[in-house]
């Protein structure tokens, strides 16, 4: 295995389950579980594994299954686990999907996307798979506004028949801020600003952080510090609400799949897995047929690392998640263990540039920082590809701003081919320097379709 240089403890989940199946078959008392995730509308995802016998050695059991089984939760969203094929696995992820349990923010968090009671069952019979798909954004024609509202700057373009006119990016401080008003001004500000570069608007598209259904930000960490009421009461609708006084129709996204969408329009190919290396990690999928799975793809909770002393997410409280490892805090993180000692007072955002005129400079702390990123995604890109059938992978956000981003797909490339030449096929590619920084708010404006379209 290629170690990362400032994170020696890092135990991908590849590996973790290789060596799982490995110790299974030495002991020659294999059986099949199955787990069956539901969302809305009856979808789901049927997921089938081989794992020890019930009573042979229930503790890998238990690790492996919880650290699979919240990995389809976050994938595809959900409201209801089903399993089959092991009373004692089903007891032990009944026990940690309660709220008081270890995976209770899991269950919050999905309650309220769903707005039902989360449910663990027993299945003696397995149901069929129930796919969705959908066709998202590639709508082009008028003058449209794409707005992204990223984690520590929002963005903004003006596009008019597919061709940018202008595009602006500000920062911003949304996840530390309690006061809703702040977030819709900054929203509004943006949009009128694009709004002046054009005669008129015709359509309003945004990609947002975050779980959105019809339109609305179930649940996001832009939106962390506002307490539930406010959330209920400003949150939900701040996007329709500032369309409606943009007098323009809007399509809300999620960020990841936005980022998919970009990277479908630029490649003109389907099949696209993108990620987003900015304040967290965002992440969303085009699927073969050009659509959206209807998956929540919160892959900044699923975890990549196994190493049970792994770093801990502030947010889910959980270890070893994506958010850790593709994402701003992951540059400061392996800068930190590198012996680097950061200025007091710095935001993570400013914590990040540092990091990165480092690189441009070419220090050689700042650039092995960005190659353990790049180990980091090698490893996980396996993982990933159990659940996603992947013919692109394009690499978005700050973290792939400047000389870093290049280092960080060079390094995953030559391990990935290396550890895992099944993947050499694979397109892992960046877009140029303007659509790393803006991309996501010009693929959204592209989401919402006109009366002709």
């Amino acid at each position: 295995m290629v170690k990362p240089a400032f994170d020696k403890n890092f135990y991908p989940m590849i590996t973790a389950i290789e060596n799982y199946e490995a110790e299974i078959a030495k002991s020659g008392k294999p059986t099949t579980v199955t787990v069956i995730v539901e969302r809305s509308g009856g979808y789901n995802y049927v997921h089938s594994y081989t794992a020890f016998a019930d009573g042979v050695n229930d503790e890998f059991n238990y690790r492996i299954a919880e650290r699979l089984i919240k990995t389809i939760l976050w994938v595809c969203g959900g409201y209801k686990i089903m399993i089959n094929g092991s009373r004692k696995i089903y007891e032990y992820i009944k026990k940690c999907y309660q709220k008081d349990g270890l995976r209770a923010f899991d269950v919050d968090f999905m309650q309220t996307v769903y707005e039902r009671p989360f449910e663990v069952e027993y299945v003696d019979a397995i149901p069929n798979k129930k796919y969705a798909t959908e066709r998202v954004g590639g709508f082009l024609k008028g003058c449209r506004i794409g707005f992204d509202a990223g984690g520590s700057d929002r963005k903004v373009s003006a596009v008019i028949d597919g061709e940018v006119v202008y595009s602006e990016e500000v920062v911003w401080n949304p996840k530390t801020t309690e006061d809703p008003h702040y977030h819709y001004d900054g929203i509004l500000t943006a949009m009128k600003t694009a709004a002046s570069k054009m005669p008129r608007v015709d359509a309003i598209g945004v990609s947002t952080a975050g779980v959105v259904v019809n339109n609305r930000p179930m649940v996001s960490s832009l939106f962390v510090k506002v307490d539930k009421k406010k959330y209920g009461e400003y949150v939900k609708d701040i996007y329709i609400n500032a369309a409606k006084e943009m007098n323009a129709p809007i399509v809300v996204a999620n960020d990841g799949d936005v980022t998919a969408l970009a990277g479908s329009i630029d490649l003109e190919d389907n099949g696209v897995l993108g990620i987003a290396m900015g304040t967290r990690e965002a992440v969303g999928y085009i699927n073969k047929e050009g659509g959206l799975n209807g998956w929540i793809s919160e892959l900044a909770f699923v975890p990549v690392d196994f190493n049970e002393s792994a770093m801990r997410d502030e947010w889910s409280g959980d270890i070893g998640v994506g958010c850790k490892y593709f994402s701003q805090d992951a540059v400061i993180k392996l800068a930190e263990y590198a012996g680097f000692k950061f200025e007091e007072g710095l935001t993570p955002a400013q914590k990040l540039k540092v990091v990165q005129k480092l690189m441009e400079e070419d220090d050689p702390m700042a650039k092995t920082v960005y190659e353990d990123i790049g180990i980091y995604l090698a490893y996980t890109i396996p993982y990933y590809a159990m659940f996603y059938d992947i013919k692109h992978i394009l690499l978005l956000g700050r973290v792939m701003g400047g000389k870093g981003g290049n280092v960080i797909v060079d390094k995953c490339k030559e391990t990935l081919f290396k550890e895992f030449p099944e993947f050499n096929g694979l397109d892992i590619g960046l877009p140029d320097e303007k659509n790393r920084r803006v991309g996501q708010s010009i693929a959204a404006a592209s989401l919402c379709p006109l009366g002709n379209e």
